[in-house]
């Protein structure tokens, strides 16, 4: 099975719900949006049963800030969200389109950061190993893999990898939020 060719292609958020509440959480994130400012965000189902591809214009790091602020003040607004991903970039999902992606990101990690890169598969057959290493091969920084200051998030959806450096609480798990409200 393949994921579908109509996703949206310039996604900036994936969002995940429980298998066959795709219709449910394409409202509820829709509905999140506008709360936040975005009039027209552009929502669409994956092909990937419990995954949502969206294309907002609220910068994704930004997004992500303001949902959690809505998740603290308005929780039960949140029925069928359980994680927003932030994504920077989108590549085909090929080693040497990652490679090329994650060497531009990888500015974002300062020089005396720690990183760790982690991969989420949907998909595909490409070996998370290899994907692993050729993402991390040129970014000359320390890794740690259970502390690190950067994570390189690589959200590979079948043909197409979404990417993004972020902090170790840049994805918005709405599970874990509620256990600290």
């Amino acid at each position: 099975m393949n994921a579908r060719q109509l996703m949206i292609r310039d996604f900036n958020l994936l969002v995940t719900t429980a298998r066959g509440h795709e219709f449910d959480v394409c409202s509820e994130i829709w509905y999140l949006l506008t709360q936040i400012g975005d009039d027209s965000p552009r929502i669409d189902k994956t092909g990937v049963s419990g995954l949502i591809s969206v294309r907002t214009a609220i910068p994704p790091q930004e997004a992500i800030r303001k949902l959690r602020g809505l998740l603290k003040g308005r929780p039960r607004e949140f029925q069928f969200t359980l994680r927003v991903i932030p994504i920077q970039t989108v590549t085909e999902t090929t080693l040497d389109s990652i490679k090329k992606a994650a060497t531009e990101l990888a500015g974002q990690i300062g020089i005396g950061e720690t990183f760790r890169v982690t991969v989420e598969k949907r998909f595909s057959n490409l070996p998370t190993k290899e994907i692993t290493d050729v993402a991390a091969s040129e970014i000359h920084r320390t890794v740690n893999l259970t502390n690190p200051e950067k994570i390189l998030l690589v959200e590979v959806v079948g043909k197409l990898t979404g990417m993004s450096i972020i902090e170790p609480d840049g994805i918005l798990s709405t599970s874990k939020e509620r256990l600290v409200i």
